[in-house]
């Protein structure tokens, strides 16, 4: 064999091996993620971001076959104009039965998650003394209580996984400044937020990143306030009316006001992409997207350095740092 026959030979092993440590390094990037959520929104930018950016995306959302098989068949255009691995997935996250068939069908088909964004949520306007108990107690299950049961479904994979990550679509009204007539939202997504830092401890030493994604009042781009619900008693209404007559009107055109024009609902998902590709044990614990600036980034800051500096205080600093038992996610 000639020197310059060797050489090619040797160029073209080269070749092969780099090709097959990319493919690996392109196969270890890539994740399975499950979006609750995922017909409109936040939830159906990010699914498709997610896809776009090479991982295999299970865009959740209920009625699949009824009120949302629209959305399912343009998940489905969207897969197949883009040529990406996007799938959708009945789940309802008021149902614990549904959770878990739709992580087991994940599984089954996927091997997976790796990856699960809590993004399912649902806005409720008007006076709070207007609200009935049952009807702030339907806002919490679906902000706080549907992250349980997918929660429930889906870590005993993760937790014998040995890796993986649970990001929290929160809300910068958790800690920065709110306007009135949205408590039982606001007061959803306060819980759903004391809920994801106490997972975050409590996930870490099963190598289980958290990172909570804080979106900024967007009053354009999603749907949250045009299907927001209403209070149900309206005899306490016109009380209200009286004193604080055209009051969400106001508060809508105010935020849009201090929100800067360019300012568009696919940062979000763009923040949710960023965190999903940031390498393992680099991930932020709190990213936040509010381009209106509420205030809720500095109080964050402190309250995130407060409870890194109690942890480390009591001796479980361990907590903060999450360490994959097997592979990375």
């Amino acid at each position: 064999m000639d020197s310059g026959t060797a050489s090619v030979k040797e160029s073209v092993k080269e070749s092969v091996m780099e090709s097959v440590a990319n493919s690996a390094r392109d196969a270890a990037a890539r994740k399975t993620i499950v979006i609750t959520g995922a017909g409109s929104g936040f939830g159906a930018l990010s699914a498709r971001a997610l896809a776009r950016a090479g991982h295999t995306v299970y865009a959740a959302m209920r009625d699949t076959g009824g009120r949302n098989a629209a959305r399912v068949a343009e998940a489905e255009a969207y897969a197949a104009e883009h040529a990406v691995d996007l799938r959708t997935v009945e789940l309802d996250v008021l149902s614990q039965e549904s959770a878990d068939a739709a992580i087991a069908t994940v599984l089954a088909e996927a091997g997976g998650p790796d990856v699960l964004v809590h993004n399912a949520g649902h806005m409720v306007t008007g006076p709070t003394e207007a609200f009935t108990p049952a009807e702030l107690a339907a806002v919490y299950d679906t902000n706080v209580l549907g992250t349980q049961r997918v929660n429930r479904a889906a870590l005993p994979h993760l937790r014998a996984q040995g890796h993986g990550l649970l990001l929290w679509v929160g809300s910068t009204s958790t800690r920065g400044g709110t306007p009135p007539y949205l408590a039982p939202y606001f007061a959803a997504k306060a819980a759903m937020d004391a809920l994801a830092v106490s997972y975050a401890a409590e996930l870490a030493r099963f190598g289980i990143e958290t990172t909570i994604v804080v979106p900024g009042a967007f009053t354009s781009g999603t749907n949250h306030f045009a299907s927001g619900g209403h209070p149900s008693e309206q005899t306490v209404l016109p009380a209200y009316e009286e004193h604080y007559a055209g009051l969400m009107d106001q508060v809508a055109g105010r935020l849009a006001a201090l929100t800067p024009p360019d300012a568009d609902v696919s940062l979000v998902a763009d923040a949710i992409v960023d965190v999903v590709d940031t390498p393992y044990g680099k991930r932020p614990f709190r990213v936040h997207v509010d381009p209106a600036d509420d205030g809720s980034q500095e109080v964050s800051l402190v309250a995130d350095r407060v409870r890194a500096e109690f942890l480390t205080r009591i001796g479980l600093a361990d907590l903060l740092s999450p360490v994959a038992r097997k592979g990375t996610a």
